[in-house]
């Protein structure tokens, strides 16, 4: 078979000068998925000239390097300036972390927390500038959201507000759906949810005249479901469609939204095993007696012990978190979703292409394996079987009928 001639020495200096200038203009970070997006442009290189003419190689080639560049690039953000932004939660975590983080870059931030005396907002007085203000918010109650509202005019008068990061979250129970009190449901979807959901209302007038961000951080927990999550999941999943709603009907006005959907972070709320045991002898203590007796004490301790071990796989540096909400709140292009986090592409490609049975083995071996409720074990008496319902002595009358 006759092989079409390679493109000569003055062709390849003109492709490779053009594919210098692109990443001279492009920030590209030196690290494993650079590397191995070069890996994968060689050896789709090498079958190029082996199977294709050589001007389907070029397009297919300069099209794959241009996907990888666009996806790996991190564009010129816009300048700070004297952009202000109110972030929640900032107690810990994500919220005190990107508060430090915008402080350091020139923003004027309003930082919401619970406690104006707690240990975050006194290291957030200690390390930041005096551009940094402290407010205090309960999202569970409308007048500490009125008044934030109103200070938030009031700090942002000759500045204007660019961007509101909803962090703020709760997360109050790992448990099967039928042990979680229904109360536990509410409360999340107070905070993650309405909570959010006031907030953001309240300060589009600022938003709209300013053509601002709106950034959320979600949890992929609302996109698939994690074993046990079910009160946190189900609110995430709200307030990420209705963050994309808001992103359809604002888009006239200027106003761009994204979510960010981190992975599993050791923050100091998802970390603090005390907390986590205060709440599991809550939900003992909260359990109707017969619901306790068929799934047994022993299978809520199982469940918290796996809890607990899964969080041996979070990361500590919660940077990745931090400069996606950066990225959203200054690029000029925000994308809708931001996935920091290890492992999660693989996880999404899972959930959304590998069979049902598949996905929840997954979930259960990456975060919880249940074990047999008390009453389905064997040699225990399990649940009465269900009875027929009883036959009509008469079944022509019951015909008529």
């Amino acid at each position: 078979m006759e092989r079409w001639p390679w493109p000569s020495g003055g062709a390849w200096l003109l492709v490779a000068a053009r594919a210098l200038l692109q990443l001279l203009r492009a920030d590209l970070r030196l690290g494993r998925p650079l590397l191995a997006a070069l890996a994968l442009l060689a050896a789709l290189d090498w079958l190029c000239q082996r199977l294709l003419p050589p001007p389907a190689a070029l397009v297919v080639l300069a099209a794959a390097g241009w996907i990888a560049l666009s996806r790996l690039a991190r564009p010129p953000l816009l300048p700070v300036a004297t952009r202000a932004v109110l972030i929640t939660g900032c107690d810990t975590g994500f919220g005190k972390e990107a508060a430090k983080k915008l402080d350091a870059m020139g923003f004027m931030v309003l930082a919401t927390v619970l406690d104006l005396n707690g240990p975050g907002a006194l290291e957030l007085r200690a390390c930041c500038s005096p551009r940094l203000k402290l407010l205090k918010m309960d999202l569970t109650k409308p007048e500490d959201i009125s008044r934030v509202l109103e200070l938030t005019k009031s700090h942002t008068t000759g500045t204007g507000l660019w961007g509101l990061v909803n962090n703020a979250g709760l997360n109050s129970v790992v448990a099967d759906v039928e042990l979680s009190p229904v109360a536990t449901f509410r409360n999340c979807m107070e905070v993650n949810f309405f909570g959010a959901l006031e907030l953001t209302k309240g300060l589009l007038p600022l938003l709209r005249h300013s053509r601002g961000r709106i950034v959320t951080v979600g949890s992929p927990a609302g996109d698939m479901p994690y074993p046990c999550l079910a009160a946190y999941g189900t609110s995430k999943a709200a307030v990420a469609l209705l963050m994309d709603t808001f992103g359809c009907e604002l888009l006239p006005w200027g106003i761009k939204v994204s979510i960010i959907q981190p992975g599993c972070f050791k923050t100091e709320a998802v970390t603090n095993v005390n907390l986590w045991e205060k709440r599991k002898q809550l939900l003992l203590a909260s359990l109707p007696g017969e619901l306790l007796q068929a799934y047994g004490e022993d299978y809520i301790e199982h469940l918290h012990r796996q809890f607990l071990h899964s969080l041996n796989m979070a990361m500590s540096d919660l940077s990745p978190v931090v400069d996606a909400i950066i990225d959203a709140l200054l690029a000029a292009q925000p994308r809708r979703r931001y996935y920091p986090g290890r492992g999660l592409m693989i996880m999404y490609f899972i959930h959304h292409y590998l069979p049902e049975g598949l996905r929840r083995r997954f979930l259960q071996n990456f975060f919880i394996n249940h074990c047999l409720p008390r009453a389905l074990r064997p040699g225990q008496p399990g649940p009465a079987p269900a009875q027929d319902p009883p036959q009509d002595p008469n079944p022509s009358l019951a015909a008529a009928r």
